[in-house]
């Protein structure tokens, strides 16, 4: 079974990498029908996974999330016997949209556009109360969080001659090997961000890193920097980084994910404060790593691990519980 319709537009590839004896049923997520046909279903493909479905999927062997992030799978309602596992493909993706809201953001080029579209040049060059602004060319990256996502960023970031370090849970990242200049557990997440320019978030959501950038990380960040978060919203306060946008404590971020998410409409209110209301913030839908080139990857990778499962074979990027 296949509920997502980030794979509808590679729906000839999936099934073409599956053996001959598999039989597929597509869906759209949220579709009621889904419990009914559950019954009989060995795998289930898509993002969200909650106890109701669990209870209604005797001989589930197999959930395989479209994505890295499994927060939206039940893992206490499944039996041992079923495993998880996920797919990425999408860091170069999102390294590019990390590398391109560093540019706008940190060249005020949002504040631009909307001036010149009512004929104000708002640059130094018109105007002497507004500052030159930074280039990434010795700007200071510090990376919360050092997977696929920031391994990927930074090589574009480093590219633009950008100085980086990170954090993570384990701290066990070779910094130099990684051209970075430290790195270190989140036990040194404030000097991080005092230390940085644009801070990049992109670490996995647990019950550790819950609002783990508050209102002191923001603080320290200062009132040129630049916050760009494409792990998880809860990653950061809301009110607090509300807050320190509303109030100048930061320049800027950029927001791909957040704190609530919309109906099968596609519509509803991303956040409870009024982040729409702020000129300084990039807000965008979830949308930092979805291209053809992702989930063409993803799907291959899902064809694949089905095949695996049905010869037998150990699967590929199963989630530990």
């Amino acid at each position: 079974m296949i509920a997502d319709s980030n794979l509808v537009p590679h729906r000839a590839q999936l099934e073409a990498g599956l053996p001959d004896a598999v039989d597929v049923s597509w869906f759209l997520p949220g579709d009621g029908a889904i419990l009914d046909e559950l019954a009989d279903a060995e795998v289930f493909v898509g993002s969200r996974f909650p106890a109701e479905l669990a209870a209604a999927a005797p001989r589930l062997r197999l959930i395989h999330v479209n994505g890295a992030g499994t927060d939206r799978v039940d893992f206490s309602a499944l039996r041992p016997e079923t495993q998880v596992a996920n797919t990425f493909h999408h860091e170069q993706s999102i390294a590019e949209y990390v590398a391109s809201a560093a540019v706008m953001l940190r060249r005020d080029l949002p504040a631009q556009d909307r001036a010149l579209r009512a004929g104000r040049w708002a640059s130094s060059m018109y105007d002497r109360s507004i500052p030159q602004p930074g280039s990434l060319h010795g700007a200071r990256v510090g990376f919360v969080g050092f997977g696929h996502i920031g391994r990927c960023s930074w090589k574009l970031l480093r590219a633009f001659g950008a100085e980086g370090a990170a954090v993570t849970g384990s701290g066990r990242i070779d910094a130099a090997t990684e051209g970075l200049g430290w790195a270190g557990d989140t036990g040194r997440l404030d000097r991080l961000m005092a230390e940085s320019d644009v801070v990049v978030v992109c670490a996995p959501l647990t019950e550790r890193t819950v609002g783990m950038i508050g209102a002191a990380q923001l603080r320290a960040l200062g009132e040129t920097g630049v916050l760009i978060n494409v792990g998880r919203g809860p990653l950061v306060v809301e009110t607090a980084l509300y807050e320190a946008l509303s109030t100048g404590v930061i320049a800027a971020a950029a927001i791909d994910v957040w704190y609530s998410y919309p109906d099968a409409t596609g519509y509803g209110s991303p956040a409870e404060c009024p982040f729409h209301t702020l000129p300084n913030v990039l807000m965008t839908p979830h949308v930092s790593g979805v291209t053809a080139n992702t989930f063409a990857g993803r799907a291959a990778d899902i064809a694949a691990n089905i095949g695996r499962l049905v010869r037998g074979e150990p699967l590929c990027n199963v989630v530990a519980r």
